[in-house]
């Protein structure tokens, strides 16, 4: 039975609710009134139900859909503004116990070259990233209890918080790793991470376990219900998302919203971040792995109703895309990227040559951080290298209710243009930082608050003279 609120992942993902609710979607696509109510309805950036959002997916009244697109830019300016926060992946380990049948990193696959870092070549990879301009790691790795235990992961942590290069730091460590206790999300905690982030890639129980025939990761109800376990560790803000193309897109769309859904009732807070990745070719991978690939317009569509569905949520897209997919889906509702990412293990400080690759996946976009900060600047964003709300406490809930009030502008917007302004002085070339000047010049009177305005003038004058890390 279905129970939104329910500790059991079959309950509050329920697979009778989301069959019925792709039924009622398929029934209604043409139902223009419905339909139109909807829209009206997510005006008031309040977000649809799973159920609601499945009827704007499967719409097909052309001149509806425009309207659709239409919204979710409004929405995606309206609680960020043209912000778009930056990040890199940094691959600790592709050691894995797991048969993951779309991941090169399943134990059978005896092509790739298995890696793991130690703290010198983590120092190593995060001085590379640092020279760079990054902020803010996502850390991935495999899961092995032997080679990757929880106490290799935190001494990871600590190594990289330590590291200051010239005026570089990381100040901001999200944690993808496999599905764990209580126990060890409150470690994980304790060692100070941003957000812990786990894909479920498919939310179709029979699937997911066809999917993942051996190991730890086999255990369905394990994993859906990692993020209730990570939240009763004290961790505020989680990040979900599934592996677009695994799975019929439909199901986990639902599949995806309900998950969101139950967080926000059982936790009191949803996701802080929803990721939309798609299944890319990689080694060792079956071609029939990707028999449901999606199209790029289905993919736009996706991105354009989850914003609407939930507006307060970040999302996240990363390298695996093209450039001109990424710009597509930046109006639509994508708030970060990931820049000149590497998927293989120790890969920014040493490139690899391709007899000895240990990749998770193929990149789409493989320019430098500094192409991707003056694209993003050419298209009339702000790129942000900003962890302030992190630092300031301002997370789960007390994060959701700044943006829900509206005030986010007074935060992120000034953060946004100072983290710029430190990139600008440290890293970036004569072309970027030329047209980071005019922006930085133009979007500084955006800001609501006279008095905030000024304290960010005078802190921009302040890094001319080497001070950084200024934040509201």
């Amino acid at each position: 039975m279905y129970n939104v609120k329910s500790k059991n992942a079959t309950e509050f993902i329920n697979d009778e609710e989301i069959l019925e609710t792709l039924a009622y979607a398929k029934e209604n696509k043409s139902n223009r009134e419905l339909i139109e109510s909807l829209i009206e309805r997510a005006k008031d950036c309040k977000g649809l139900t799973h159920k609601e959002a499945a009827v704007l997916l499967e719409c097909d009244l052309e001149d509806e859909n425009e309207k659709i697109f239409k919204l979710s830019k409004k929405i995606k300016q309206n609680f960020y503004g043209n912000r778009i926060v930056m990040f890199a992946p940094l691959y600790l380990s592709n050691y894995c116990v797991n048969g993951c049948v779309y991941c090169p990193y399943h134990y059978k696959n005896k092509h790739i070259s298995r890696k793991k870092l130690s703290q010198e070549d983590i120092k190593r990879e995060v001085i590379a990233l640092q020279d760079m301009g990054h902020k803010r790691l996502a850390l991935e790795t495999g899961e092995d209890p032997v080679n990757n235990p929880i106490e290799y992961v935190l001494e990871s942590i600590k190594t990289i918080y330590s590291i200051k290069h010239k005026n570089g730091s990381i100040r901001r460590v999200n944690v993808n790793i496999a599905a764990t206790t209580v126990e060890n999300y409150k470690k994980l905690k304790d060692a100070g991470i941003g957000t812990y982030i786990l894909f479920q890639e498919t939310y179709n129980k029979k699937n997911y376990e066809e999917l993942h025939p051996t190991g730890p990761k086999h255990d369905y109800a394990y994993h859906t219900e990692a993020m209730d376990r990570a939240m009763d560790g004290g961790i505020d803000d989680v990040g979900i998302g599934v592996l677009f193309g695994l799975n019929l897109y439909r199901y986990d769309f639902v599949g995806l919203l309900m998950h969101a859904e139950h967080l926000e009732a059982a936790k009191g807070v949803g996701p802080h971040t929803i990721s939309v990745p798609r299944i890319r070719p990689a080694d060792d991978i079956d071609p029939e792995t990707f028999s449901n690939a999606i199209s790029d317009d289905v993919f736009a569509k996706i991105v354009a109703v989850l914003r609407i569905a939930v507006p307060y949520t970040g999302m996240i897209i990363s390298t695996r895309e093209s450039q001109s997919t990424r710009e597509r889906v930046l109006e639509l509702g994508v708030s970060q990227v990931s820049g000149a990412s590497c998927t293989s293990v120790g890969g920014y400080s040493e490139k690899e040559d391709e007899e000895d690759n240990s990749a998770q996946f193929e990149v789409n976009d493989n320019r430098t951080l500094d192409e991707i900060v003056n694209w993003l600047m050419e298209l009339g964003y702000i790129p942000s290298f900003c962890t302030a709300c992190y630092r300031e406490g301002r997370t789960g809930d007390r994060f959701m209710s700044l943006v829900k009030a509206g005030q986010i502008a007074n935060c992120c917007q000034p953060n946004a243009l100072m983290t710029l302004k430190e990139y600008l002085e440290d890293y970036a070339s004569e072309d970027t930082i030329k047209k980071g000047e005019l922006l930085i010049a133009k979007e500084i009177e955006k800001i609501p608050s006279e008095r905030v305005r000024e304290v960010v003038k005078t802190h921009l004058k302040e890094m001319k003279d080497g001070k950084r890390d200024f934040r509201f």
